[in-house]
Parts: structure tokens; C-alpha cells; sequence
């Protein structure tokens, strides 16, 4: 599940990224463009029922984005605002930050 709010003068949008606890058992990271497609750079958090990141992103930009479940399985997004190809001959899910 994505959410999104900017600050006040609408310079940063902060999107939460959240999926369901049962998705993974150690370790979820985002991965992606805002981040280089680091492997390790954006770890989840783990919650009561969820695992969870917010972060900062730049308005007005589409980001390509995936979860790294435990360290082995990747997982698009149920709710991502797209989803396109990628050179791997899957999908990735898609972010797109308003104005």
C-alpha cells in the first residue's frame, strides 16, 4: 500500500510503503531508482501487522521500485501506481509522485 503527503511547501512528498507481515519472515528492502537500485540501502520495518518505510521523494517524478523479501524474492507492489517492464523480462512496480 502506497501513501503519500507532501510537506508544506510541497518540495518533498513522503510515501509510505507498506505490505502485509506475511510477505516475508527476516528482512524486506526497497529497492529502486530513489535509491540506485541498492540492495541493502532501504530496509523495512517490521510493525504489528505490516512491514513499512516513508520515504522522501522528489514531486512531479515516476519511480520504478520493488521489494526484496529476505534477501532472495522480488515483489511488485499491490497497490503501485503502474507497473512496466523491466530487462529481466518481469515487471516493476511503478510510484508516481504528484505535484
Amino acid at each position: 500500500m502506497l501513501q503519500k503527503s507532501f510537506t508544506p511547501k510541497r518540495t518533498i512528498c513522503k510515501v509510505t510503503f507498506t505490505i502485509p507481515i506475511e510477505w516475508a519472515e527476516k528482512k524486506v528492502h526497497l529497492v529502486g531508482d530513489f535509491n540506485e537500485w541498492d540492495l541493502k540501502a532501504d530496509k523495512l520495518e517490521k510493525k504489528k501487522d505490516t512491514w513499512e518505510i516513508t520515504m522522501r521523494l522528489k514531486p512531479e517524478t515516476k519511480y520504478r521500485f520493488k521489494y526484496l523479501i529476505d534477501g532472495e524474492k522480488w515483489q511488485n507492489d499491490n497497490s503501485a501506481d503502474d507497473y512496466v517492464p523491466n530487462e529481466f523480462g518481469t515487471e516493476d512496480s511503478v510510484v508516481e509522485v504528484g505535484k
